[in-house]
């Protein structure tokens, strides 16, 4: 936990993607509700499901970080790879059609939670690039 600046920030974020998440508009509310999104529907719940996802991603960069070095480096930069496609997707599918309609900040939301994912991996590959050798 070198840099405390990180972790508050992506805790702001992690806040701020579940409320976005638990607010959509009418039309969301009537989307969350006949897709049984039960994962959303509450800002608890959004709350949690954010945190379990976020927290996740950090047990993982974790686990991948202690791994030797070019192993965890080719690990993380797939992981980075396959978040940041999961973003583009994300980005794509929630700006046209139907979610068009759910309200930007709920479309915000949706498109924050992959770029969360992103963000972990991209401080992870860059812990793992920047450690020392001992």
């Amino acid at each position: 936990m070198r840099n405390p600046f990180f972790y508050v920030l992506l805790l702001v974020l992690v806040v701020l993607d579940g409320w976005l998440l638990a607010h959509p508009n009418l039309i969301g509310q009537a989307g969350v509700f006949f897709f049984e999104y039960s994962a959303i529907e509450t800002f608890p719940k959004a709350l949690g499901t954010v945190s379990l996802v976020v927290v996740v991603a950090s047990v993982i960069t974790w686990l991948v970080g202690r791994l030797s070095q070019p192993l965890a480096i080719g690990i993380t930069i797939a992981l980075l790879a396959a978040s940041v496609y999961y973003l583009f997707q994300s980005f794509s599918q929630y700006n046209t059609g139907i979610y068009k309609l759910t309200g930007a900040g709920f479309r915000a939301g949706a498109i924050l939670l992959p770029g969360l994912v992103a963000l972990v991996f991209g401080k992870g590959i860059w812990d793992v690039i920047s450690k020392k050798r001992s």
